[in-house]
C-alpha cells in the first residue's frame, strides 16, 4: 500500500515509535517518517508507506508551521523542559517592546546552531548520544529561513509564538538564542507542529483512530496519494510513448502542446488517463526532463 498518513503524534512518543506502530497496524514493511519531532512535541508527523517513502526528500523541503511556548528565565542543557536546568534568572524586567525587538533578529534568513541534544551525527554518532555521555562537540551554524514569526501571546514569563520555517530549523535553538539575546535565558516549554506542507493538524488522525480503523480493516481511507504532497510542482501529461520512456528511465519526448515549466527543477508526469507516473528532473544542458522517481 502506497501513500502518506497524516498522523497527530502524541506527547511522550518518539517519531521512530510512531513509525513502528504504523508498521504494525498497517502491515506495510516499508514505512518511514518525514522529519523527526522530539518526544515531548506533538502534532503533524507525516508517515510514508510503500512507494511513498521515495518522496520523503521532497516532503522535507516543504514549509513547516509550529506553535511554541517559550519560558523566559530558565535555561536547560536540551534547550527544552525535558533537560537539566543550567541557569535561572529573573525575567521580570523584560518589557514587551524589548521582546518584540529581539524577535526581529529571528525573522528571514538566519544562522542557527543545532542543539547538542539532536539526532544530527558527528563521526557516525548521534549528537544526543554524545551529549548523554558528557561529550560536547562543536556544531557548525546552519542557514535556515523563518518565513513568519508571530508573537501570539505574552504572559510573562511565557512567550507564545507561531513560527513558519524551512527544513532544518530547530525551535529549541530559537528559544535558547532568544533567551541569550534577552539576557535572561529561555527554554522551550511546549511545541506543536500545526502544519507540514499540505498536512494540517485539523485533518490529522490519532494513533488510536488508526488502530480502530486497522481493526475494522478500512485504515486505507486515511491514506493520501503520493502525488498529493507534490502539488506545488508543475505537471505534464505524456502519451503512451512518453509513459514507456519514463518506465525505462528515459526522458519523454517534448510535447509542444504541453510544455513543462523549465523554471522549475522538477515536475510531475501523468498519463493521458490521469495516472501519476513519476517525478522528472530538468537537465538544462540537454533541455530534457529525465525521470528522477518512477512510480509505474
Amino acid at each position: 500500500m502506497d501513500g502518506i498518513l497524516n498522523i497527530d503524534k502524541p506527547a511522550g512518543k518518539t517519531s521512530f515509535g510512531v513509525v513502528a506502530m504504523v508498521k504494525r497496524l498497517t502491515g506495510e514493511r516499508h514505512t518511514g517518517h518525514a522529519g523527526t519531532l522530539d518526544p515531548d512535541a506533538t502534532g503533524v508527523l507525516p508517515i510514508c508507506l510503500g512507494k511513498g517513502t521515495r518522496i520523503i526528500e521532497f516532503l522535507m523541503d516543504t514549509i513547516k508551521t509550529y506553535r511554541a511556548v517559550i519560558e523566559l528565565g530558565v535555561s536547560t542543557d536540551t534547550y527544552d523542559a525535558s533537560g537539566k536546568v543550567t541557569g535561572r534568572k529573573d525575567p521580570s524586567g523584560i518589557e514587551l517592546s524589548a521582546l518584540e525587538h529581539a524577535l526581529e533578529f529571528f525573522r528571514g534568513v538566519i544562522r542557527q546552531t543545532p542543539p547538542m541534544y539532536s539526532a544530527l551525527k558527528h563521526q557516525g554518532q548521534p549528537l544526543y548520544a554524545l551529549a548523554r555521555a558528557g561529550i560536547a562537540v562543536e556544531r557548525k551554524p546552519r542557514t535556515v529561513t523563518v518565513y513568519r514569526l508571530d508573537l501570539t501571546a505574552w504572559q510573562p514569563p511565557a512567550v507564545t509564538l507561531e513560527i513558519e520555517c524551512s527544513k532544518g530549523t530547530y525551535v529549541r535553538s530559537l528559544a535558547n538564542d532568544l533567551g541569550e539575546l534577552l539576557g535572561c535565558g529561555a527554554s522551550l516549554k511546549n511545541l506543536v507542529r500545526s502544519r507540514y506542507g499540505i498536512f494540517d493538524i485539523k485533518d490529522a488522525i490519532s494513533l488510536s483512530q488508526l488502530e480502530e480503523a486497522a481493526r475494522r480493516g478500512d485504515w486505507q481511507q486515511y491514506l493520501h496519494p503520493i502525488d498529493s504532497v507534490l502539488r506545488d510542482l508543475p505537471s505534464i501529461v505524456v502519451d503512451e510513448a512518453g509513459e514507456e520512456a519514463i518506465r525505462t528511465g528515459s526522458p519523454p519526448a517534448p510535447d509542444s502542446s504541453n510544455p513543462p515549466d523549465a523554471d522549475s527543477k522538477y515536475c510531475r508526469a501523468y498519463s493521458g488517463d490521469g495516472r501519476f507516473l513519476g517525478i522528472l528532473r530538468y537537465d538544462s544542458a540537454s533541455g530534457a526532463w529525465h525521470p528522477k522517481k518512477v512510480f509505474i
